[in-house]
């Protein structure tokens, strides 16, 4: 994954979003996309682990600056069977010491099964999105509908590689008055996982 320039991300979650939902609503979206992603949870860090379209995606927090925004990396995106070098990492970025690793490469039905459920240690979390996606002032932004463990909620985002065009378009949308919360802290907060 070289030469991929890190993008600046302020995101939040709840149901509703006051005014800002007026404006969204009054956009009309670039496209809008449903997808079925498995995430994996760790209370140990809040890395994004996740499974999307049979590939492992990691993107790794680089920093955060000053207004609170997270710089975010994707450091894999991997397909199944992965080699156990790969699991690794997966591993690694979760926080959390991997089980023996007794096969040279795992289906993404041997990982869960022998490597994430008899451990314990990671929640793997099956979540249905619902995003529609604008361009607004130069940032991508998303609106997005999540449903986990028969959980609903709502989260709103907005990235760039420029982290000052970002924090100028949330002010703009009137969402700086949430907190910025990344994509594991808000789906820990919706599955009643504690960090």
């Amino acid at each position: 994954m070289e030469n991929i320039i890190p993008r600046w991300e302020w995101r939040t979650f709840g149901e509703s979003f006051g005014e800002s939902d007026d404006r969204f609503a009054a956009l009309e979206p670039d496209s809008v996309q449903e997808s079925d992603e498995l995430y994996f949870l760790s209370p140990v860090t809040d890395e994004n682990v996740k499974v999307r379209d049979l590939l492992m995606d990691i993107k790794k927090l680089e920093q955060v600056n000053s207004e609170g925004l997270e710089q975010w990396k994707p450091v894999m995106k991997g397909s199944f069977p992965l080699p156990a070098a790969a699991l690794k990492n997966v591993f690694d970025a979760l926080g959390v010491v991997p089980p023996p690793l007794a096969r040279t490469s795992y289906t993404m039905e041997q990982f869960l099964a022998e490597l994430v459920e008899p451990g314990g240690r990671v929640r793997a979390v099956k979540v249905h999105k619902k995003r529609a996606h604008y361009k607004i002032d130069g940032c991508m932004a998303e609106m997005t509908e999540v449903v986990s463990d028969g959980k609903k909620t709502r989260t709103v985002a907005l990235e760039s590689e420029d982290p000052a065009g970002v924090i100028a378009t949330v002010r703009k949308l009137g969402l700086d008055r949430f907190e910025n919360i990344n994509y594991p802290q808000g789906l820990k907060q919706l599955v009643g996982m504690k960090s």
